[in-house]
């Protein structure tokens, strides 16, 4: 795979491959983002070689691997028993503020009608629950949703939480952080206002947020938190019983996400939860971390960091397709769980 210091030459290079993969690829984002409706072994090669076209420069050796890939998406099938997408907003009472409209070049994963959702993975009734866990993938979702959702989903699971994936509106991809944020806020009251039906203590409520997950997360926090409300921010949005409900996460996983260094973060009203932060040392998101570190620190936010030796940008779950690259980044696991487990015996 060709590497390229350049952002903005490897983009140029890549434009090729992008038109060529476009339309191909647009069709598989509903089996990345809705896996848990697939055979995961199947879609588990589909999100390797998918990942492996997206960074190859456009040949002949390309055009039969979107032929290969092609196969394969015509070749899936869902399975027989399916999960129910849990839609975050009634038809019609979204809030938004971007001006979206078009997407017949495939930029985006999601077109413009586009209505944000999340799944549930529930443990099994005879299994007393830790608390929940609200998986955001970063990117753009799509090819990354199996990964950073659904594989670390299955993980906290196995750890004893109940989780789940949130295919929100995604920042920057093309909505603002604060659409993305009020997807998140909604995700988070609706796991809360459930919390009975979960077997959950409405106190442990955690968002864990990968890459641009993790600054959806701080949209959250930033905009939603404490006594914020939705119309502070989008003075048309009619209140409904949810907004009733607190959208402070008791816990935020960051996990290769922060802040961008020297981004702005109004702090008025902010209430911001304990947050623990999974970033490899070879990761440029580095530099990111020591900026939004000291900041959290400064305004009494109770902070753990994890930084990992020889580990790049990503990794989180990404065993799924690709085996454990960095068995080490893999510790962000037990550390998570041992974090969640001492923020929730200070509540009681």
């Amino acid at each position: 795979m060709p590497e390229w210091s350049d952002l903005e030459e490897m983009m140029k290079k890549l434009e090729p491959t992008r038109k060529a993969f476009g339309p191909v690829r647009h069709r598989a984002i509903p089996v990345f983002e809705d896996c848990v409706n697939y055979p995961i072994d199947k879609v588990a090669p589909m999100m390797e070689l998918c990942s492996e076209i997206e960074m190859s420069e456009y040949g002949p050796e390309v055009e039969a691997k979107i032929a290969q890939f092609a196969a394969m998406l015509d070749g899936i099938k869902p399975l027989e028993t399916q999960k129910p997408r849990i839609y975050l907003w009634p038809e019609g009472k979204m809030p938004a503020e971007t001006e979206y409209t078009d997407n017949s070049d495939y930029r985006f994963n999601h077109d413009p009608d586009y209505r944000p959702y999340m799944y549930e993975l529930l443990l099994p009734e005879d299994v007393t629950p830790k608390g929940a866990v609200i998986f955001c993938a970063g990117g753009d979702h799509g090819v990354g949703t199996p990964a950073e959702g659904y594989q670390n989903a299955v993980d906290f699971n196995a750890m004893g939480y109940q989780s789940f994936i949130l295919l929100n509106r995604t920042n920057h991809s093309p909505w603002t952080a604060r659409e993305a944020g009020v997807d998140a806020a909604r995700a988070v009251r609706m796991v809360r206002a459930n919390a009975e039906k979960y077997r959950i203590s409405p106190d442990r409520v955690v968002f864990a947020g990968f890459s641009n997950g993790g600054l959806t997360g701080e949209g959250l926090i930033e905009h939603f938190s404490g006594n914020r409300r939705v119309s502070d921010v989008f003075p048309a949005y009619v209140p409904d019983a949810l907004d009733e409900v607190d959208a402070t996460p008791d816990a935020f996983l960051c996990v290769y996400g922060p802040r961008f260094n020297g981004a702005p973060f109004n702090w008025e009203n902010v209430v911001y939860p304990p947050t623990f932060f999974a970033v490899g040392r070879e990761d440029t998101a580095m530099d990111n971390l020591h900026y939004v570190y000291p900041d959290l620190l400064r305004h009494g936010v109770p902070v753990e960091v994890h930084t990992f030796a020889g580990c790049p940008h990503g990794g989180a779950g990404f065993k799924i397709a690709q085996g454990v690259r960095h068995p080490n980044f893999e510790l962000w696991l037990p550390l998570a769980d041992a974090f969640l487990e001492d923020v929730f015996s200070k509540k009681g």
